[in-house]
């Protein structure tokens, strides 16, 4: 995907005001990076152990019937179970299902399409979780350096996709309230916006490159951002950078 498209990508997923909206601009995205399918799930913990899901995705409508089926086997999906636990990027084939020994699970999604993949997910403070994937029927490229590009762009995409997703489906009491920055940290923030890596930041407010990182990583943490960028966006949502 080339530079122009995935920031138009980026921009117009920020911007979304509907389901709809939102549905539209993760498959524009999906197929502009070469998959077929694409699935983004949000989900929102609640008490006594329930969690409710939001799911957006483009799955055929034949294979919505054999998912509902295989739900109670969905338990076992390698996939699923790596991004429950963790944030790291799982490159998936049918490969990773033999590994983990449900092979069969790959051949039921399979025959519909789904054959290799990529999946993420983002875990944020108060039971609020975001999960993405891409699916195709083709191989992924062999190339390390193609292959590594796109999963930076699914990961890039899927940070402004969860900031949209959290904003349209989570509800009001537990949306992010608007925590207080100190003057630096927002300059910081701005500036980042802007492009400027942490050396750049510090020279321009003349403050060394540490502190500068110290600055971004405590309105990270106010922000309850995974990296910069989703901190710069969820600043820009709350009015704390223009």
């Amino acid at each position: 995907m080339s530079a122009v498209m995935l920031s138009d990508s980026l921009q117009s997923v920020v911007q979304v005001q509907s389901r709809e909206d939102f549905r539209y601009e993760i498959i524009r995205f999906a197929h502009s990076l070469g998959f077929d399918y694409v699935s983004a799930m949000t989900v929102v913990d609640q008490s006594a152990g329930r969690s409710e899901f939001i799911s957006v995705d483009n799955m055929p409508e034949r294979m919505i019937e054999t998912v509902a089926q295989l739900e109670p086997s969905c338990r076992r999906d390698p996939v699923m179970q790596h991004c429950k636990r963790g944030a790291l990027p799982i490159i998936w084939n049918q490969g990773t299902y033999v590994k983990h020994g449900a092979p069969e699970l790959w051949e039921e999604q399979a025959a519909f399409g789904y054959h290799n993949g990529i999946a993420l997910a983002m875990h944020f403070p108060e039971g609020r979780h975001f999960l993405m994937g891409v699916d195709r029927s083709s191989n992924l490229p062999t190339n390390s350096q193609e292959l590594t590009r796109i999963v930076a762009d699914l990961q890039l995409f899927a940070v402004h996709a969860q900031d949209a997703a959290m904003r349209l489906f989570v509800p009001p009491s537990h949306q992010l309230d608007r925590p207080n920055l100190t003057p630096r940290e927002v300059e910081a923030l701005q500036w980042t916006m802007e492009g400027k890596t942490a050396w750049e930041v510090g020279a321009i407010l003349g403050i060394s490159e540490r502190t500068a990182v110290l600055h971004l990583q405590n309105a990270m943490r106010k922000l309850e951002s995974v990296n910069k960028h989703q901190a710069v966006l969820k600043a820009l949502r709350l009015g704390l950078i223009q």
